[in-house]
């Protein structure tokens, strides 16, 4: 199991830090502040929210749960926030938590993928909360680019309409 282990640990955190980070890095680059909060809905989140949550999510999943750091998550706060910090602060959080637990699979035993952890007051098996953390992460940055999408095409097409019609 340890180079298998070992590949697992690995390919997790590259598609967090590697391949799902950068994408929200770049999809929120241009998000005023009012972007960055707007939800369509009271019952939707905004990206700063997602940002909040996938943040939180790293920190009790892999730090808490895996790396045994204490959990000082508050999980409803980080969907009841409708203001908050820029989206600069934000993605500091979100690309320290990224690292952070990046540095926790790194140095996990593989052989302990099997091994059971109590996450969220719950039973799971090490390699399964590691599987959800990837899973989770992607989800939330497929919303984040399609929030963000909302907002850039917009703004695209508004330049592109006062281009044409000679408005400022």
């Amino acid at each position: 199991m340890s180079e298998p282990g070992r590949q697992f640990l690995e390919l997790s955190r590259y598609y967090l830090a590697d391949e799902y980070l950068p994408k929200i890095k770049q999809a929120i680059a241009d998000l005023s502040p009012e972007e960055l909060w707007w939800r369509p809905h009271e019952s939707s989140n905004s990206v700063g929210n997602l940002l909040l949550h996938l943040t939180g999510n790293l920190r009790q999943w892999i730090l808490s749960g895996l790396g045994e750091e204490p959990d000082r998550r508050a999980r409803q706060e980080e969907f009841d926030a409708r203001t908050g910090p820029s989206g600069e602060e934000l993605l500091t959080r979100l690309t320290t938590a990224v690292e952070d637990a990046g540095a926790v699979l790194r140095r996990f035993d593989p052989e302990s993928l099997l091994d059971d952890r109590t996450i969220q007051g719950r039973e799971v098996q090490v390699m399964r909360a590691v599987y959800h953390v990837v899973e989770h992460f992607a989800m939330h940055t497929g919303q984040i680019l399609l929030l963000a999408k909302q907002f850039t095409g917009r703004q695209k097409i508004l330049a592109r309409y006062r281009s044409y019609h000679g408005a400022t």
